[in-house]
């Protein structure tokens, strides 16, 4: 367990966590999960300009930190759809008021 401050300790188990979820494409991922379930092509259709294999990545990373959760349904071609977990959910409360703050202000920095 952390305690306050802690993430700033070189050894804290945070920092891990804080960098997958400070990640641009881990924040996209969990905000296009919230509506729900969704296969990879339509999670790649969404996030525009995501290459398949960051794509195949960052899903891994939210898998192993349980975060979604990935479901196969035996058919053919193979049917695969990732959804969020209740810590997902969680997770996107603050990355929620993180995206509509930066659209709201976007415009306040100086030209990228």
């Amino acid at each position: 367990m952390c305690t306050p401050g802690d993430v700033y300790r070189a050894d804290c188990p945070c920092r891990g966590l804080l960098d997958l979820l400070a990640d641009k494409w881990s924040a996209l991922v969990l905000g296009a999960l919230e509506t729900g379930p969704l296969r990879f092509g339509a999670l790649k259709a969404r996030l525009q300009g995501i290459s398949p294999k960051v794509l195949t990545a960052v899903l891994r990373r939210l898998e192993d930190a349980e975060l979604l959760s990935r479901t196969v349904y035996p058919a053919v071609p193979l049917h695969v759809e990732y959804e969020l977990t209740e810590l997902g959910y969680d997770a996107c409360v603050p990355l929620a008021a993180l995206r509509r703050w930066v659209e709201a202000n976007v415009e306040r920095f100086p030209a990228r």
